[in-house]
Formats: C-alpha cells, sequence, structure tokens
C-alpha cells in the first residue's frame, strides 16, 4: 500500500507543478486555433520545398496538441491537395513543437528537455523533409490520395449537402469565423471561440493526462532502478545512446500514451536510466503509438503505413541522438535526477502554488467565455465532438457521420468509429 501510495502522490506533484503551464499552453493553443485559417493552410501546403516545409511547421506549432487530431487534420489537408510530406511534416510540429510541450518538459526535467524539444523536433522535420520524398513516390502518394479521397467520397458528399442547403453557418454569417482574424480577435465572438479550443481541448486530452500521470507515478516510484538498468545499456559510449534512442520509439510504441501524457513518462524514463536522446527520442514517438499505427493503416494502406512507420522511428531516433551529441558539443548538460524523486512535493507558498492558483483563476473566466459563448456570438462555425468533446470546424471536420437527418462532426475517424459503434453510449451529440 506505501508503494501506490508513494506512485499516486508522485503523479499529482507532477500534475500540481505543471498545472500553471498547462492552462497557459492550452490557452494559446486554443486562441491561435481560434484566429488561423485552416483553408490558409491548405493553400500554403501544396509541394515540399524548404520554404513550405517551414509553413508546415509553423503551422503545427499554432494547432492541437492531440495526436489524434493532428494525424486527421494531416489527412485532411492531404486528401485536399496538400503535399503528402508537408502534411506529415505538419502533424509532427502539431505534437512536438508546442507551447504546452515544452513548459512541461522544462517543469518536470529541466529546461535542457524543453530546449532539446525544439532543437530535435527541427532536425526531425528536415530529416523527414529529406527522407521521406525517397521512401514513399509521388506516383505512390497520388495513389493514396485518390484512394483516401474515394473511401470519403459518400461523407463528403452529404457534408457538401449539408452545406449547399444552408445549415453552414460559415457561408453567411457575417458575424461568424470569416470576419478577419484582426477583427474577430477585438470581438468577444472571437474570444468565446478561442476559450471553446481551450475547454475542449483539455476535455479531450483529459484521459491522456491522467494515464500519463499515473503510469509516470508507477513507473517512477514502483519500478525498481535495477529493472530500468538492464533495459537502457549504458557505460558503451556511442553504442549505449544508439541503443537508448532507439528503444525510445519502441517503449512509446507499446506505451499507448500519446500527446503530451506521455511528458510525465518521459520524465520517469529518465529517473530511471534512459540517456538524453532516448528521452527525446521517446518524447516525439508519441505518433506512432500502437493505436495510431491502425489508424494510419486505415487511411493509406498497410504498404505506406509500413513506410511511415519506418521513416518516422529512423527519424525520431536520428533527431534524438543528434541533439544528445549537438548539446554535447555546446556543453550542455543535463540535469540530473534520482531513482524515484521525480514527482516532488511542491506544496507551500511557493511560485508553483501562486502560478497554479492564478491559472484557475483564468481558466475559470475562460470557461465562463466557453459556457457563454451563445450569448457573446461565438459557437456558430463549431460543433463538438460528442466522443472526445473537441470542438471542430464545421468547414473542416476529421470525419462526420449523419443520424436522424442530423450532421454530427468528429475530430477523427478514430472517433466516429467509436460513435457508429455505440451510439448510444455518447451523450454529446448533434452540432
Amino acid at each position: 500500500m506505501d508503494t501506490i501510495g508513494d506512485s499516486l502522490a508522485d503523479g499529482w506533484w507532477m500534475f500540481w507543478e505543471t498545472l500553471w503551464a498547462l492552462v497557459l499552453g492550452f490557452g494559446l493553443s486554443g486562441a491561435v486555433q481560434a484566429f488561423v485559417s485552416r483553408d490558409e493552410m491548405q493553400r500554403a501546403l501544396g509541394d515540399d520545398r524548404p520554404v513550405t516545409i517551414a509553413k508546415a511547421g509553423f503551422f503545427g506549432m499554432v494547432s492541437s496538441s492531440c495526436s489524434y487530431a493532428a494525424a486527421a487534420l494531416a489527412k485532411t489537408l492531404f486528401g485536399r491537395g496538400a503535399n503528402f510530406t508537408a502534411a506529415q511534416s505538419f502533424m509532427f510540429a502539431s505534437t512536438n513543437l508546442v507551447v504546452e510541450l515544452g513548459i512541461v518538459l522544462w517543469l518536470l526535467i529541466g529546461w535542457q528537455f524543453a530546449l532539446a524539444e525544439f532543437v530535435g523536433g527541427a532536425l526531425m522535420i528536415v530529416l523527414i523533409r529529406l527522407v521521406l520524398p525517397r521512401v514513399v513516390s509521388a506516383r505512390e502518394a497520388d495513389a493514396a490520395r485518390i484512394e483516401l479521397n474515394a473511401a470519403q467520397d459518400g461523407q463528403v458528399s452529404a457534408h457538401d449537402a449539408h452545406e449547399h442547403h444552408g445549415h453552414h453557418a460559415h457561408a453567411d454569417d457575417p458575424a461568424d469565423s470569416a470576419k478577419p482574424w484582426r477583427q474577430r480577435l477585438r470581438s468577444l465572438a472571437g474570444w468565446s471561440d478561442a476559450a471553446g479550443y481551450t475547454v475542449s481541448d483539455l476535455a479531450m486530452l483529459r484521459k491522456e493526462l491522467v494515464i500519463g500521470f499515473v503510469v509516470a507515478g508507477f513507473a517512477d516510484a514502483a519500478v525498481p532502478g535495477s529493472f530500468w538498468r538492464s533495459l537502457f545499456v549504458t557505460g558503451h559510449g556511442f553504442w549505449s545512446s544508439l541503443e537508448n534512442v532507439v528503444l525510445g520509439p519502441f517503449l512509446a510504441v507499446i506505451s499507448f500514451v500519446c500527446s503530451i501524457g506521455n511528458v510525465p513518462l518521459a520524465a520517469a524514463l529518465w529517473s530511471g536510466g534512459i540517456s538524453f536522446g532516448g528521452v527525446v527520442s521517446f518524447v516525439f514517438a508519441d505518433l506512432i503509438t500502437l493505436p495510431l499505427l491502425l489508424i494510419y493503416r486505415k487511411y493509406y494502406g498497410t504498404r505506406l503505413t509500413a513506410k511511415l512507420l519506418a521513416v518516422f522511428w529512423a527519424t525520431m531516433s536520428l533527431s534524438g541522438l543528434a541533439t544528445e551529441y549537438l548539446f554535447k558539443a555546446a556543453s550542455i548538460d543535463p540535469p540530473g535526477i534520482t531513482h524515484g524523486m521525480v514527482g516532488r512535493d511542491v506544496w507551500g507558498l511557493n511560485y508553483t502554488t501562486v502560478l497554479d492558483f492564478i491559472a484557475l483563476a483564468a481558466f475559470a473566466g475562460i470557461y465562463w467565455l466557453y459556457r457563454n459563448r451563445d450569448r457573446f456570438g461565438g459557437g456558430g462555425d463549431y460543433a463538438k465532438d460528442p466522443v472526445c468533446g473537441m470542438q471542430v470546424e464545421k468547414a473542416h471536420p476529421g470525419a462526420t457521420s449523419h443520424r436522424d437527418g442530423a450532421t454530427v462532426y468528429f475530430c477523427s475517424d478514430h472517433c466516429r468509429e467509436k460513435y457508429d459503434a455505440k451510439p448510444g453510449a455518447h451523450a454529446r451529440t448533434i452540432a
């Protein structure tokens, strides 16, 4: 019982230490999602030139950090004409180059890891740009696009018909998100939509966050140090580093913890003895967890998914290894952590407690905006995914379903399949 108590306490204090960062990160993400046009993203990603890949990275950074939503949006952009490599670069940036991830890494295991996230993430996108077009030919990508669009024709046609009959507010409501972003930035409607993104993103990732902190607490307090030492090879220089960066993504594949929820587990792995580069490659590997691999298979087919797994794994490992040696060359030493001490008791009158209470007050204001957005004129262009709770732009849903003459919007096919399997189990329905 003492071990269980220590594990849960570790997980709780990790959460408490990062609470203000989560509110700040999701708040910023919600604001950017509300004010950046999806149409602009689609138009900007038509090829794989370096400037286009840079744009893909920027658009990814300002998008949701949910792995499932990132995969769905990348699929949608690709299906509508975005270059395959640019779409995948966007997907990686949207889960690995986001503010909340960097802040949580900084708080849990040190600023060095936050810096490594951005340095290694940029390296990984460069590697994807160099490798992916040589592994996936233009002909293969075009064939995947044709099959992807063919599989969604019925769904897209029904959605277009729904818009044609005037049910889509975006087409003719002058007070909606078609307004210029500067005008929306000065309106309560725009900020209430931003609040909707913040609240729905937190609701969408609540399971991943809880699982991540609980698993990390047990991995740090309950798993003996000898187990980690036997798993992570040390003392062999480059070869130890290589083994660790290859092992990191494998642990991500089998852990099922994706998005920002894998950061607490990364802290536990660092406490257990994995190398600096191994932690970096593990954090990047949230996009190759087993559930996501199954989703890629449905999007792109088995053959292309196998190629994506090979390219993603290789680029994650190489980026982690390169980041580790770049930091060594720059004399940036990673922080030291003693096994069993990741979850620290940070309660008391200190900056963490003050920032957490400020964040809770700010979130109360965000939630008030969200609850009153109909009164402020917001929400007309958005629906709520009835499965995960994510706010979905009706003009660019990850998937749709049609029941009883109404359209139900989803962030991804993953959520739509859950809904279609048990529609009665999800109370939040229809926009």
